[in-house]
């Protein structure tokens, strides 16, 4: 139709009113590309870079086109023809879809924390003498737990109480090496609610980086692997809380076109609110009272992959005593966008900041959310320019409830 209604929408044509930087701009660009009128210059590529695959144009769109999925798509196609760099392969192929690699990866990192190094590097800003990605990489970095919960995490917790049924857990990569007490907290929820989780140690990356890297191969033999080891339990639905695993978890059955197993594991696929929020009867008897005020930022990957917008607002207000205040462009993307904020930084920060303004209107003490690539943007902003705002995962905020 090409009627625009996307253009309000994207974050990237709300900082440079440039159509060529819009969701309606780039479905043109990819069209004239394939028909033969426009080359793949460098020029061309950058407008396409831009996009931060938010989706918030496929949520605006009437007819259901999704601009972002369409340039991710044309940009793995264009890498299946030039073939992953050294880096790339090491990277998607040889690190990422192995969890003890990755593990011992960011071993260093917790050393880095817990010798006071970083303090020391971050006092004396000896980071500038190294490039500036590095830097920005360096300074999203939160405190790490003191081991990644997949190390200490029981593969199988029993129910407390009548048992409801089996919940495959999947741990997402950087919930389990970062943001392990949130994981934690969405099993001991799920345990509290009378259902049996079964988190399998040898679950792989659910393939988002793949996508990210424009590795459709990779991203392909996630899918199979998972679907294959998840498939070998009995499970009444697989439950994840990072958004960007739960989206990517929800399309295999479209990676893998054809494949039945796949289709039948995405389907059984929920993010942790919807489980939640099936349970809120009687998840409020167990709630007590938490006189604070929220707001809670829609992480893209959740909103617009997976239209989940009510259930965790209706969980926070579950809560008896919250003080819950709705977020101007809630569903706005906040730039982090997974590696696009470090790709990008000066794009990213634009989207930010906006962002940081919204937040720092409704006067909130808690920002809640639901992805690790949301959590790491906007703790650092908002430890720099709003630090009395705590910057907590939707379970998280739960458990305080309950341990209140």
């Amino acid at each position: 139709m090409r009627c625009g209604m996307c253009l309000p929408h994207c974050p990237t044509y709300k900082e440079t009113f440039l159509e060529t930087a819009s969701p309606r701009g780039r479905v043109a660009l990819v069209r004239k590309f394939q028909e033969g009128e426009l080359t793949a210059t460098e020029n061309f590529l950058e407008y396409l870079s831009l996009c931060l695959d938010c989706q918030a144009c496929a949520s605006a769109c009437p007819c259901g086109v999704n601009a972002g999925e369409l340039v991710a798509e044309f940009r793995c196609e264009k890498k299946a023809q030039e073939g992953l760099s050294f880096m790339e392969e090491l990277i998607l192929r040889k690190l990422v879809p192995h969890p003890d690699r990755l593990e011992s990866a960011t071993a260093p990192l917790r050393l880095y924390q817990r010798t006071g190094m970083q303090k020391v590097v971050r006092t004396l800003g000896l980071l500038k003498v190294f490039p500036a990605s590095l830097g920005r990489m360096e300074g999203l970095l939160p405190k790490l737990p003191a081991a990644p919960l997949r190390q200490t995490i029981d593969e199988v917790t029993p129910p407390q109480g009548k048992e409801k049924g089996t919940a495959g857990f999947f741990l997402g990569c950087v919930m389990s090496l970062v943001f392990s007490e949130a994981s934690l907290a969405t099993v001991e929820l799920l345990s509290l609610l009378g259902y049996k989780v079964i988190t399998p140690k040898d679950q792989k990356c659910c393939g988002a980086p793949n996508m990210l890297g424009h590795d459709a191969e990779g991203l392909q033999q996630a899918a199979r692997f998972n679907t294959g080891l998840f498939s070998s339990h009995d499970l009444d639905f697989v439950v994840t809380d990072c958004g960007g695993c739960g989206a990517e978890l929800k399309k295999y059955g479209h990676h893998l076109e054809g494949d039945s197993k796949a289709a039948a594991f995405s389907a059984k696929v929920a993010d942790i609110s919807e489980i939640l929020a099936g349970e809120a009867e009687t998840l409020k008897g167990l709630l007590k009272p938490l006189p604070v005020k929220v707001t809670y930022h829609d992480p893209c990957h959740i909103a617009h992959c997976q239209g989940i917008r009510s259930q965790p607002r209706s969980l926070i207000k579950l809560i008896p005593g919250i003080d819950f205040r709705e977020l101007p462009e809630a569903d706005a993307c906040c730039g982090s966008a997974g590696t696009y904020n470090i790709e990008k930084p000066e794009m990213s920060e634009r989207v930010l900041n906006r962002k940081v303004a919204n937040i720092q209107q409704t006067g909130a003490e808690y920002l809640v959310t639901g992805n690790p690539g949301c959590l790491l943007q906007l703790k650092k902003a908002l430890a720099e320019s709003s630090p009395q705002v705590k910057v907590i995962h939707l379970t998280e905020l739960l458990k305080m409830s309950i341990n209140a």
